[in-house]
């Protein structure tokens, strides 16, 4: 098959596919029913067909480096080197110590897959930070063994670390290379010149140093996105080296000006030509053009060209249509190198009195902020779930997101374009410092091709936004931004001194006023030029599935009455923006419930309660809210709360509605309660309506007729559990996940609202790798297979072995009669992974004597403290021919532990000459034959460091030596 049908081949929505349908991704938005309408009254979809899709591939040359890693929690310590040599040697390159040495013993460290976040797996604890949810964090280790074939020398080999919480240290082969300030920047590490072939191994080792801290939230720790291994042509394309964002012309027609960066490591100059081609939505060239530039040795190069599109599809929330430029590097006519990036043709303005304005439409931003961690997983979020987050708040009606308050997974950005997003991409840390300044300059360098990316925000809430320091930093800041993109505006979300003599908001784009609605007005007034965005609000309190507040439970009414101080309910806050037309649109804080800044209330409470959804995703009367507001593609109707309230027979209870449509009915037992014949959009109706058991519902009506309508019964006591799964099948590529959802019905199949019972699970064909239930206060583990139901539901995250057997997850409680959910396997091949290498003690430094005419004393040994009468030399190198005789190879080891306990085997892959190999003093293995051969030694039991000795013979004509690696198994 062809390369670009590979790309294009996709399928229908609800089919089985391998690929998204990469070009026409309005479809995909499309199949995200959510609503209150199931019989039962639960608001939660019917599965989706299929498995999770799966995004295409835009960089052939990245592997995933994510099996086989080993992680230690906690530091380690190093004890001071015992002399003057030893501290000489410990600080040339390659002679790391402690973890990062490459002999260092962690045979009994656990493996570990990534995506990995050490740190929701910890029990909450009062002692540890409140902002980061009571979760300790600390220090880890992570360490892995790399085999580069032969082939790859020459090339240029990267690592790249996608995400990394929250300060880190990485060594390749006992050298430092890398260290990074900040969990939301990738790290992206030149490998070619540390790298080792064949029989050699690589070691990988990182310290994450999870005591650092960036926000004032849950961070996580550890490798917690994505890791790379990256092998490209020594004259290639530059990581996010092509830049093709489209530009409309005066006279209304488009260009993409396409610029390539070249990076070569090659020792000569090189040729490189480079073709550049657009494809429509249905995968056909619309045009092609290219350039071509000499690259020297070690040195960068750019080449420019545009591609002249035509008509063109525009690229909406309603309408995601992308087309795609693919650009190969090509070599004596041959391609070795491409990169595919989805772009989308749209125009965004943000006028100071008319807002938003998308494609010359006044488009209102209907947004969240949100937070990058979900229950069970923390900020290890698989990417199946993170579009099943996305596609909820889709669903809800939601058009835009703000990244609160870091760069993205690069992952979450390309869902964003397929489903319809306009993006507001944050900065984390306000600096113009080289360091942080360079953190600012890649995340726009990565993202600035995106069509869902309109505004680019260099800070939150920061103390000196009022002050002529913070101005100069901010003009430095935006003019980094604006170097790399001249389109996007740049904004900053501000809470505060805005009127000051000297503020930022004189020198960004686009005002962001976080809260202060009330300023919306005043700041027009005085600014009538300034365009004018809410980049935060609401800040509103509601507890999902509760209906009234307890405070000494700290439990909030799910019935949008309570919100911060500084902020307003969810209604309140969307009037103030919908009422002006200025205003460009709003942020909500937040889309979901997150771990960590516990408000209003702290211990026992452990995250957020802002949530328009838990940390679940399961939806809270907000939900219903936005809906209302946001929806205009169908009617739709919200009713709150169920009608499940034993003892509180008669009594007058709060029912709530709300509607997008004209009028609402709501009906008690077939009675009708009221009709209210002009429904508030925005505000919507509450009822007092005396408690009687039965059926409550609400109708919204358009010209009369019934549109729409929401329904909740009277449960009566559970009998059963019930699992149902967000889509109906899962994809036997040992990736895919699914969020299940938890909830136990009565004798006539309705959910039970109040149910709180303990669950426990069992799963065959998969592994559970997260719990959670929604609720704030509960201090039971994410991990595990127990959970309890909090207001009627839980959720159980499962991730689908690569067997391709169905997946069966089982659910049981006491009394009740338990579940059982069988998911279909859709077959799909893994993405390709660097196959993990066994724990091999490797043994790669030695020291060499001079030639001796006669086999020396295996005793002979440099005097302590010696670091020029005897070579320096590793395994694998081979010394050159000249005169015979012998020479005597000498290192120290310390055997790691399981091979110390129980002994082990010495590996020589390959010795050239005759040799002999003295362990401790003993000779353990010889070799009589001078033509190069492997050996192998036993190694006794016993602790302590080990002394080996190999005496090699060299002859005249050829090289001798240890000219193989050298490795301990146990």
């Amino acid at each position: 098959m062809k390369r670009r049908e590979l790309l294009l081949r996709g399928a229908s929505t609800g089919a089985v596919a391998t690929l998204l349908p990469a070009f026409a991704p309005s479809s995909f938005a499309a199949e995200t029913p959510f609503g209150p309408g199931m019989p039962d009254g639960l608001p939660m979809p019917a599965p989706l067909a299929g498995p999770s899709p799966r995004l295409p591939e835009t960089d052939p040359s990245r592997t995933l480096l994510e099996r086989g890693w080993r992680f230690h929690e906690g530091e380690v310590s190093v004890p001071e080197p015992a002399d003057h040599n030893a501290t000489y040697l410990s600080v040339k390159a390659g002679n790391a110590r402690g973890s990062a040495a490459l002999a260092f013993d962690d045979s009994d460290w656990p493996t570990v897959d990534l995506p990995h976040d050490w740190a929701i797996a910890q029990d909450v604890s009062e002692t540890a930070n409140v902002s980061q949810g009571y979760r300790p964090r600390g220090i880890g280790w992570y360490r892995r063994l790399l085999r580069l074939d032969e082939s790859q020398k020459g090339r240029r080999l990267e690592l790249h670390f996608d995400g990394i919480a929250t300060h880190a240290t990485i060594w390749i082969n006992g050298s430092e290379v890398a260290h990074s300030w900040s969990g939301y920047s990738s790290v992206i590490v030149d490998l070619t010149p540390f790298a080792r072939f064949g029989d050699e191994l690589n070691w990988i080792a990182v310290r994450v140093d999870a005591q650092a801290r960036e926000g004032w939230w849950y961070e996580g720790a550890g490798l917690y996105r994505h890791v790379w291994l990256v092998s490209r042509p020594a004259l290639s394309i530059e990581t996010d080296g092509v830049h093709c964002d489209p530009v409309r012309q005066p006279d209304g027609t488009w260009q993409v000006p396409v610029e390539v960066r070249l990076t070569n490591v090659g020792e000569e100059a090189g040729q490189a030509e480079i073709s550049a081609r657009l494809l429509d939505p249905e995968g056909r060239e619309i045009h092609r053009s290219g350039g071509a530039a000499t690259v020297g040795p070690l040195e960068q190069a750019q080449v420019t060209t545009a591609l002249i599109p035509g008509p063109v599809k525009l690229w909406s929330p309603d309408a995601p249509v992308l087309y795609c430029v693919e650009v190969d590097l090509l070599r004596e006519g041959k391609v070795v190198d491409t990169r595919r990036q989805f772009i989308g043709f749209r125009t965004v303005v943000f006028d100071p009195a008319r807002g938003m304005i998308l494609n010359g439409v006044e488009t209102k931003l209907k947004g969240v902020c949100i937070h990058q961690d979900h229950s069970g997983v923390g900020t290890a979020i698989p990417d199946a779930l993170a579009l099943w987050r996305l596609q909820r708040l889709k669903a809800m009606g939601c058009n835009a997101i703000r990244m609160s308050h870091n760069a993205p997974a690069k992952e979450v950005l390309d869902w964003c374009d397929r489903l319809g997003f306009l993006v507001m991409g944050e900065n984390r840390l306000f600096n113009p410092a080289p360091d942080y300044l360079a953190q600012l300059e890649w995340m726009v360098r990565r993202d600035r091709n995106h069509p869902s990316i309109v505004l680019w925000s260099v800070f939150n809430e920061e103390p000196m936004q009022g002050t002529h320091a913070g101005v100069e930093m901010v003009r430095r800041m935006r003019k980094a931004v604006r170097a790399l993109d001249t389109q996007r505006p740049v904004t900053a979300a501000m809470n505060g001194s805005f009127y000051n003599p000297e503020n930022v908001s004189t020198v960004v784009d686009v005002m962001g006023f976080n809260y202060y609605q009330g300023d919306y007005d005043k700041f027009h007034a005085l600014h009538p030029d300034k365009p004018i965005t809410s980049s935060e609000d609401t800040s509103a309190y509601e507890t999902r599935g509760a209906f009234e507040s307890i405070q000494a439970q700290q439990v909030i009414t799910s019935l949008d009455k309570e919100s911060a101080s500084w902020g307003a309910t969810h209604r309140d806050s969307w009037k103030m923006i919908a009422e002006r037309p200025f205003v460009a649109g709003g942020f909500v804080w937040t889309g979901f419930d997150y771990h960590g800044e516990p408000t209003p209330y702290a211990w026992p409470s452990t995250s957020s309660f802002f949530g328009i959804m838990d940390l679940c995703g399961f939806p809270k009367t907000a939900f219903g809210i936005h809906s209302a507001h946001w929806r205009d593609d169908a009617p739709m109707i919200w009713l709150a709360p169920h009608w499940t309230w034993p003892g509180r027979e008669c009594q007058t209870l709060e029912v709530f509605a709300i509607t997008n449509a004209e009028a609402i009915e709501l009906r008690l037992n077939g009675e009708v309660i009221e009709r209210v014949p002009a429904a508030d959009r925005i505000m919507g109706h509450s009822f007092k309506v005396p408690y009687r058991p039965g059926r409550i519902e609400a109708l919204a009506l358009r010209g009369g007729k019934v549109v729409a309508s929401a329904v909740h019964e009277t449960a009566g006591a559970p009998v059963a559990l019930r699992l149902t799964p967000a889509r109906q099948a899962i994809a036997s590529d040992g990736e895919d996940v699914q969020a299940i959802t938890v909830d136990c019905v009565d004798s006539r199949g309705r959910h039970v609202p109040t149910a709180n019972l303990p669950v426990e699970f069992a799963i065959t064909g998969g592994r559970i790798i997260g719990l959670g239930n929604g609720n704030p206060n509960d201090h039971d583990s994410e991990k595990g297979n127990k959970r309890a139901l909090f207001n009627g539901l839980a959720q159980v995250i499962v991730e689908g072995d690569d067997s391709g057997s169905r997946l069966t997850l089982t659910a049981t409680t006491g009394g009740l009669r338990p579940a059982r959910l069988s998911l279909a396997r859709a077959p799909r091949e893994p993405r390709a992974q660097v196959p993990p290498v066994p724990a091999e003690m490797p043994i790669t430094d030695w020291r060499r004597s001079a030639l001796f005419a006669q086999q020396p004393d295996p005793a002979l040994a440099p005097v302590d403290g010696d670091n020029n009468s005897w070579d320096f030399v590793r395994s694998g190198v081979a010394a050159a021919a000249g005169n015979s005789g012998w020479r005597s190879y000498r290192t120290r080891f310390t055997p790691w532990k399981k091979i110390a306990a129980q002994g082990g085997t010495l590996h020589f892959a390959q010795i050239t000459g005759a040799a002999e190999v003295w362990l401790d003093g003993k000779l353990v293995a010889r070799k009589a034959d001078t033509a190069a051969a492997s050996l192998t030694a036993t190694i006794p039991p016993g602790t302590g460091p080990r002394t080996l000795a190999v005496l090699i013979e060299a002859k005249d004509s050829a090289p001798s030596g240890i000219t193989g690696r050298v490795y301990v198994s146990g």
